[in-house]
């Protein structure tokens, strides 16, 4: 009798094996997508730069190691500077999900 409910979860687990990989790779699409949809900071932009142009950021978070790297969060992306030029902008996964949602509705 307890023979069925092993047999329902090894196929469950199969099935998961093969749907979770593919939303990943859809996210991911979706996630580079968005990023060229968006106007986001360049790289080589200054802070002072970034600020004018973007407004002020959510948060600061102070640089840390060498070289001293420092994040800005925005509601949707956060930008890392190094010293004080950008080095990469990064779109938040939830931006990413609410507007693939979004799209889907």
């Amino acid at each position: 009798m307890t023979r069925l409910p092993v047999v329902k979860l090894i196929w469950g687990m199969v099935l998961f094996a093969f749907v979770a990989p593919a939303t990943a790779d859809i996210l991911l699409i979706e996630k580079v997508r968005e990023r060229m949809l968006r106007d986001l900071p360049g790289n080589g932009l200054s802070m002072t730069e970034v600020e004018a142009r973007f407004g002020a950021p959510l948060d600061r978070h102070a640089a840390v190691g060498q070289p001293p790297i420092t994040r800005w969060v925005y509601e949707d992306y956060s930008v890392y500077f190094e010293h004080q030029l950008v080095i990469e902008s990064v779109l938040h996964h939830e931006a990413v999900v609410r507007e693939t949602r979004r799209r889907l509705d």
